[in-house]
């Protein structure tokens, strides 16, 4: 048998998209979201994410970045919602909770009810780690919403014209519902529901944007699956062959803050006493 000495070349990993670092990507995609086409969509993807949230329950929720300081999780009716924030660019604000990355989530393991991912997994170099710490995260049965860009709409030529150019957002890499079922499956998720939205042009122009707010209405009718985004919403399995008995009392938020960073906070919802 001979063996051959010769020395391999090493590979290095292909990145996964043309962001660069994931947190300097994600500090260009909040600044993005501050321009007229990102306020328009911001405003959409609340009214959305609201939407779903107002029909998931639970104790704990966990949304994992923030895209600007408005509240977006202010229809959920979750009594305790944290927001973690990426450190060291993003600062803390009265919207965060705690700083931590996404790919290796300061939580304990089976404490969150619903996780939400606004666009987290496109400018992630390491989207796998970032769903196998939601996959951690989550309790049996829980909920993940995650926003995604889609890489098939209208705004597929600026993503192949400006993406090499490392422009946020068009250098993340927009995965599509395929693939996304494909790797929900694989960590044992369940998928609830697929919405897409937002089917106008990716213009900076308010006037322009709002005569073509048409376009919004018809276009989940005429041809959805072109939206420039969609929430997915999934469901982890549960895997169990004991009996599981109804859980009386709340459980208490298992966030491991590290040295220098702020204490989590809870917003507690007011309920109306019948």
């Amino acid at each position: 048998m001979k063996i051959n000495w010769k020395k391999r070349k090493q590979v290095k990993d292909k990145p996964f998209n043309r962001c660069g670092d994931s947190v300097e990507a994600w500090d260009q995609l909040q600044k993005w979201y501050q321009t007229r086409l990102g306020v328009t969509l911001a405003a959409q993807e609340q009214a959305l994410l609201g939407e779903t949230l107002s029909n998931l329950f639970g104790y704990q929720l966990l949304q994992v970045g923030r895209l600007n300081n408005d509240d977006w999780l202010s229809s959920s009716r979750v009594s305790q919602c944290n927001v973690m924030d990426f450190p060291p660019i993003s600062p803390l604000t009265k919207t965060a909770s705690f700083q931590g990355l996404p790919e290796f989530l300061p939580i304990q393991t089976d404490c969150m009810d619903i996780i939400v991912l606004p666009h987290v997994l496109e400018f992630s170099q390491q989207p796998h780690a970032v769903l196998r710490e939601v996959e951690r995260v989550l309790i049996p049965e829980g909920h993940v919403a995650m926003l995604l860009f889609n890489p098939f709409s209208m705004w597929t030529p600026w993503r192949l014209g400006l993406g090499w150019r490392h422009k946020v957002p068009w250098c993340g890499r927009f995965m599509s519902t395929t693939r996304m079922k494909d790797w929900l499956a694989l960590l044992g998720f369940d998928v609830v529901s697929i919405q897409n939205y937002f089917y106008r042009p990716p213009l900076q122009q308010t006037a322009i944007m709002q005569r073509l707010s048409l376009l919004d209405r018809v276009g989940g009718r005429l041809w959805p699956i072109l939206g420039a985004a969609k929430l997915v919403v999934a469901k982890k399995r549960l895997v169990t062959l004991t009996p599981i008995g109804p859980r009386w009392s709340r459980r208490k938020a298992r966030i491991q803050t590290q040295p220098g960073l702020v204490e989590p906070f809870h917003r507690k919802q007011k309920r109306n006493s019948h």
